[in-house]
C-alpha cells in the first residue's frame, strides 16, 4: 500500500516505513504528525484519486530537524565587475511514515482479482 500526499508544496510518494525529508515542520522531534492532504492512495492495486483519496490520512513521526548541504548562490555580469556570492541551508524534517489509514479496502481489490481470474479461466 502506497500513498501519494502533499506537504510544504511538494508531493512525496511514501509506503509504510518510509523516511522522508520535507519542508521544516512546526512540530517537536518524536511527535506524531498526521498528513490530511492524501492526493491518491493504492492497495494492492486498487487506485483511488480525488475525493475518494482525500478520506485517507498518512500518520508519520518526526524524527529530526535539520539543515541541508549549503548551496552556492553566484550572481556575476560579464565586464561589469557585478560578483555576488550568497550561500543557503534550507531547513527541513525527516518524518517516518508509521501507517496509511482509509483508501480503498485490500478485501475488495482481492475480491476483483478473484472474480477476474475466475473470468479468465471460463474464457480460456
Amino acid at each position: 500500500m502506497y500513498a501519494v500526499i502533499e506537504t510544504g508544496g511538494k508531493q512525496y510518494r511514501v509506503e509504510k516505513g518510509t523516511l522522508i525529508r520535507v519542508e521544516k515542520l512546526d512540530v517537536p522531534e518524536d511527535e506524531k504528525i498526521i498528513f490530511d492532504r492524501v492526493l491518491m492512495v493504492s492497495n494492492e492495486g486498487r487506485i483511488s484519486a480525488g475525493p475518494e483519496a482525500e478520506k485517507a490520512k498518512v500518520e508519520g513521526t518526526v524524527l529530526r530537524h535539520g539543515k541541508a548541504r549549503k548551496i552556492i548562490v553566484f550572481k556575476y555580469k560579464a565586464k561589469k565587475g557585478y560578483r555576488r556570492k550568497h550561500g543557503h541551508r534550507q531547513l527541513f524534517s525527516e518524518v517516518r511514515v508509521d501507517k496509511i489509514t482509509g483508501g480503498p479496502r485490500a478485501s475488495r481489490a482481492k475480491k476483483e482479482k478473484k472474480e477476474e481470474q475466475a473470468a479468465e479461466v471460463e474464457a480460456g
